[in-house]
């Protein structure tokens, strides 16, 4: 049956019996298809392509790319000056990691070892007030740990409320002496306190070492980084940039020493001589800022990254803590696990590290501060 006599109406065709609808734009018999070949979807592939590809690029030049070349090449020959600092960071060390007689001890600045831990808070205490500094501030953590975090600060010329933290745990993680991580970090950051003792810059800086970084407290409320940032919050402390100096010493040639996980192992050296600037996506301008400056003044191999956080090792130290309660912080880095085959056991000792590359980290880190205190 056919209907006819109005406009529009619809064709019915009989098939097998029953009555179906034939589209008046379309012959019986055929279907429209999506050719793959055609103009419109090729159109619609390459912008598909266009947008991935803007991403790509946009996710390196953010993340992966950094201002400034890193240095290549023999390293210059050391002189009196770097010397010297290779001496004192050595001494730092030892004096963290070995027992009376020179002996590296294992637990001896674990939070299980109240009495280890509290030589430690003395020396770092001395060491202080050797420089110049002639007071401290302690915060203590209400559990898991009988030492403070301790503080010392430089107050600012023109800019005294402006503040720039530079820290490292002093605690090392049960069962290892610790000697890179984090004796390295410790010496480091007395050796710029000791720089900057007698030389007051625009904004205050804080020299800072803590407790409680390592497991069991790692991440938790008792984590001592974490207890120092919510006190500088509470009192309303303007921290414009924090440092986390973490596990800095251990530096090898070799091809294999550096393992990244994939895809990063895709855009990083295989060998172990860099330092690293590390730092969330957040905090991708600090991490540039800071290796620009170090490029600009260290003839040493560096390094960065601004990632997710979720990233492994990406958010492992004390610059965390402070980006939990909205502080600017990243952390500088030999890269730990990553390269370091005495990372967490019990051969993590002194002689394993290099402290003449570790004092020409120093040397840089000295220029990137002065950056931030200044500029």
């Amino acid at each position: 049956m056919t209907t006819q006599g109005h406009p529009g109406a619809t064709d019915l065709t009989p098939v097998g019996g029953s009555v179906q609808p034939v589209s008046a734009s379309s012959p019986p018999g055929r279907k429209r298809r999506f050719r793959l070949g055609s103009r419109a979807a090729c159109i619609r592939l390459g912008v598909l392509f266009l947008i991935i590809l803007a991403g790509l690029s946009y996710c390196y030049g953010a993340m992966i790319a950094m201002p400034g070349t890193s240095f290549r090449g023999p390293l210059p020959p050391a002189d009196d000056q770097l010397n010297a600092v290779t001496a004192r960071l050595e001494a730092d060390v030892v004096a963290l990691v070995c027992d009376d007689k020179g002996n590296p001890v294992s637990g001896l600045r674990s939070t299980l070892n109240p009495r280890g831990m509290a030589a430690a808070a003395r020396y770092i205490i001395g060491q202080l007030k050797d420089a110049g500094y002639a007071e401290h501030e302690e915060v203590f953590v209400e559990r898991n740990a009988r030492t403070p975090n301790i503080a010392v600060e430089l107050r600012g010329t023109a800019a005294p409320s402006e503040i720039v933290v530079v820290g490292a745990h002093y605690d090392a993680f049960a069962g290892t002496p610790g000697a890179d991580d984090n004796a390295s970090g410790v010496a480091a950051t007395l050796e710029l306190a000791r720089r900057f003792a007698r030389r007051p810059q625009p904004r205050t800086l804080r020299l800072c070492f803590f407790v409680n970084e390592e497991p069991p407290s790692f991440m938790t409320d008792d984590m001592g980084s974490l207890v120092y940032a919510k006190h500088c919050r509470a009192r309303n402390d303007n921290i414009t940039a924090m440092l986390s100096l973490e596990t800095m010493g251990f530096f090898r040639d070799e091809v294999g020493y550096q393992n990244y996980p994939y895809p990063l192992n895709k855009m990083y050296p295989e060998t172990a001589d860099f330092i690293a600037f590390v730092g969330t996506f957040g905090n991708r301008s600090l991490v540039k800022r800071s290796i620009a400056t170090f490029r600009d003044n260290a003839q040493f191999p560096s390094e960065g990254a601004a990632l997710p956080g979720s990233i492994k090792g990406v958010s492992w130290s004390d610059h965390w803590a402070f980006e939990q309660v909205g502080y600017p912080a990243i952390m500088v880095t030999d890269t730990a696990t990553f390269r370091n085959p005495h990372y967490h056991i019990a051969s993590d000792r002194p002689e394993t590290l290099d402290f003449e590359r570790l004092a020409r980290v120093v040397n840089g880190l000295e220029h990137v501060v002065v950056d931030l205190l200044t500029r």
